[in-house]
């Protein structure tokens, strides 16, 4: 892969260009997310993210979960993309975010996890399917009409979590990017212009104070651009 930024080279380990340090925060863990866009900004190709990726997208798709502690995604997006497990026995716990809890119990997801999965809900949610979540893997209530990002990332920092790795949807980044949440940005830009009404990579309802970020490196390979930013 080549590197453009910060010194251009011909050709990187990206290992090496996305190493650490990730020093937590006070009093929550480190949060990246890590996206996949067309170049006019959408965050889908009828309706999944699959034509957007690459060869190299989806190596650094595992590296980025290789360096996290536990990956976070709404589950909108565990059903769309059919979520498994991550890859190999030592991969992080996935943390799906769901109010609803109307999830595939007997999927892949929850029954060859090598960690137990994990569901990130609140009071509010239905007494029944709460029980189910708890037989499938674990669950932390984070909130009491909705699942609260701050509390939910607090929480998972309480159970000894660093790094948080969060792959979307665009609700939910939108959610940890109003909460001032956002400590690292990893976004591969597909050479594509999609067009039509597709989401973005973070949106919602609310927006909170805008996170400045400043690029620290950019790598290329077959026109497929790869960003990754830090908090400014």
């Amino acid at each position: 892969m080549r590197q453009l930024l910060p010194v251009p080279l011909p050709d990187v380990e990206v290992a090496d260009v996305y190493a650490g340090p990730r020093p937590a925060p006070e009093g929550r863990p480190w949060v990246m997310a890590n996206v996949v866009a067309s170049v006019d900004g959408s965050a889908v190709v009828g309706g999944r993210t699959a034509e957007l990726s690459s060869e190299a997208d989806r190596h650094l798709f595992h590296l980025l979960r290789s360096l996290a502690d536990v990956v976070l995604v709404g589950a909108n997006t565990v059903r769309v993309e059919g979520y498994g497990p991550a890859r190999g026995a030592g991969g992080p716990p996935i943390a799906v975010v769901s109010r609803s809890l109307e999830l595939d119990w007997d999927s892949r997801l929850f029954t060859e996890a090598s960690a137990p999965t994990i569901v990130v809900t609140c009071t509010a949610a239905d007494a029944a399917r709460r029980r189910r979540a708890e037989e499938a893997g674990e669950v932390i209530v984070a909130g009491e009409d909705h699942v609260e990002i701050d509390r939910a990332v607090a929480e998972l920092g309480r159970r000894g979590v660093a790094v948080v790795l969060c792959e979307g949807g665009p609700c939910l980044l939108g959610e940890v990017v109003a909460a001032g949440h956002l400590d690292e940005l990893c976004t591969t830009v597909a050479p594509l212009a999609v067009g039509g009404a597709g989401p973005r990579v973070a949106m919602g309802a609310g927006a909170g104070t805008p996170v400045p970020l400043r690029l620290v490196s950019a790598l290329e390979e077959h026109d497929h651009l790869f960003l990754r930013y830090l908090r400014g």
